[in-house]
């Protein structure tokens, strides 16, 4: 069994409206769905990102960034090979204000499935999206993945100062209740039950100028492995930032795959981490890239996939 995480960047299907065209008088004028069918938001960069999903071969997929389960349907039915190739996809409406939201695509029945889009401390939602719960029942048994894309490192609007400090406080509150959501489906000490944490955590485990980590006490929580810290210090990037803003550039990791204790070592592979999609201004990634890929854009994404196979459960 092959799972994956990808922050595929906006894979989007919206009305985008021509300067000076009001919607109203658009709307009279009349859109269909069949019109919106052909309007998915930066086709290339879609195409791309297709190939670079199709290169990982994957039973299961993690998403984020996804505006929605049939906008997802029609990328799978457009660029993956249709039903046939993925036959049960999952997207839950998250709490997002721009609506892009965590899902699954799965060539393995998801059997159960549990949104915590709810959780609330303190009058305010927990996660930002979801924490997208999700049984998939395959040759090996039943795995569960937690699928997570945690709050950016972005500052709010009109705030000054690092935005990594001053949304940190969010990141580590989101990693401490999906700690307890683990805890509660598998027990006190989850360390050899089969299940993932995965997905796009916002953040880095090094304390720098910016800021503390936020996602250290999840990612070296005792009853998880982070599968990626079995490479090379220097190949577990999946994310490079071209700086800007008074901040260096800087290749990081900010996708995880964290596998229990036990199904970690039951399971010695190695991760794999898809890099062909990426600009060409990351250099850093010494892969020859798919075909169509620019400087900047079109690309795949602005984060890198990682793939990891099981053997057993």
């Amino acid at each position: 069994m092959r799972i994956a995480t990808f922050n595929v960047e906006n894979l989007l299907q919206r009305f985008l409206f021509a300067r000076g065209v009001l919607p109203r008088q658009a709307a009279r004028h009349g859109f269909t769905s069949e019109d919106l069918r052909f309007r998915m938001s930066d086709p290339t960069s879609k195409r791309l990102s297709a190939e670079t999903m199709l290169a990982l071969d994957a039973d299961v997929i993690a998403l984020q960034e996804v505006e929605g389960l049939d906008v997802l349907k029609l990328f799978r039915d457009r660029y993956l090979g249709g039903p046939e190739a993925y036959p049960h996809a999952l997207v839950i409406d998250g709490n997002d204000g721009r609506r892009i939201d965590v899902g699954v695509l799965s060539r393995l029945p998801i059997v159960h499935a549990r949104s915590w889009q709810h959780l609330r401390e303190a009058g305010e939602y927990v996660f930002d999206r979801d924490c997208l719960e999700v049984d998939v029942e395959g040759p090996l048994g039943r795995l569960t993945l937690y699928v997570n894309h945690f709050k950016s490192m972005r500052a709010p609007n009109r705030t000054e100062g690092s935005g990594r400090a001053l949304t940190r406080a969010r990141r580590v509150a989101q990693c401490a209740a999906v700690r307890r959501i683990v805890c509660e489906r598998f027990g006190e000490d989850p360390s050899d039950a089969p299940f993932v944490v995965l997905g796009d955590f916002n953040d880095f485990l090094e304390d720098d100028h910016q800021g503390k980590s936020g996602i250290r006490e999840l990612v070296h929580w005792s009853a998880v492995e982070d599968v990626v810290a079995r490479l090379p210090a220097d190949q577990r990037w999946t994310h490079f930032y071209q700086g800007g803003r008074g901040l260096a550039p800087a290749y990081r990791q900010l996708d995880f795959v964290l596998a229990s204790r036990g199904l970690a070592a039951r399971n010695p592979a190695l991760p794999e981490i898809e890099r062909r999609g990426q600009p060409l201004r990351a250099r850093k990634a010494e892969v020859e890239r798919f075909e169509g890929v620019g400087r900047d854009r079109p690309k795949s994404s602005d984060h890198c996939p990682v793939v990891w196979e099981l053997g057993t459960l």
